[in-house]
């Protein structure tokens, strides 16, 4: 990856605007502002609506921690975005995910799920992806399994991760130093 294109802002130097940007993601329940919310933080007002979407993608949704990881490593593999994938992965793994899975949605692969729900997201995210169209009985079983509420919120996270994805990749967004490169 080339380096990161954008200058580095450090606390201090911020206008007052990504000042309160920044303490606003640092106060959510992240309690960090790294990687794509460092990028946002140029545009403050694009950060300050951003990381609240995010904190409702990632913490407030209707979807078990599983499913929403899920969406989301499936999201950052499709993008290849290294630090998003750095981050959540493990996330996955510890929200219950079956490593092996996790390993083959990184990869392009097709994972096996154990759980019904979990193959159902997978497909109706990869679908969705690769796709760009969700087919009916994929989207039937989605519904049936989540309901209307969290089929929503699914597209929502995908969503959301989308622009956290587009945002890495834009902006060269290295992962953590010390951290392989996992794409």
């Amino acid at each position: 990856m080339t380096s990161y294109r954008l200058p580095d802002l450090a606390p201090g130097s911020m206008t007052a605007e990504q000042q309160q940007a920044y303490d606003a993601i640092k106060a959510s329940p992240r309690g960090t502002v790294q990687g794509p919310l460092l990028a946002w933080l140029h545009s403050p007002a694009l950060a300050d609506r951003a990381q609240a979407l995010g904190a409702f993608c990632r913490y407030h949704t209707s979807l078990p921690p599983r499913l929403s990881e899920l969406a989301i490593i499936t999201t950052g593999a499709f993008w290849k975005a290294g630090f998003e994938w750095h981050v959540h992965a493990p996330i996955a793994i510890a929200a219950g995910l079956d490593p092996a899975a996790v390993e083959a949605v990184r990869t392009g692969g097709t994972p096996h799920f154990v759980e019904e729900d979990e193959q159902a997201v997978w497909r109706f995210a990869h679908h969705l992806l690769h796709d760009r169209e969700v087919p009916d009985a994929t989207y039937k079983t989605v519904e049936t399994l989540l309901g209307p509420a969290a089929t929503v919120e699914l597209v929502g996270v995908l969503g959301y991760y989308g622009l956290i994805s587009m945002t890495i990749k834009a902006f060269n967004v290295p992962v953590p130093e010390g951290a392989a490169e996992p794409f």
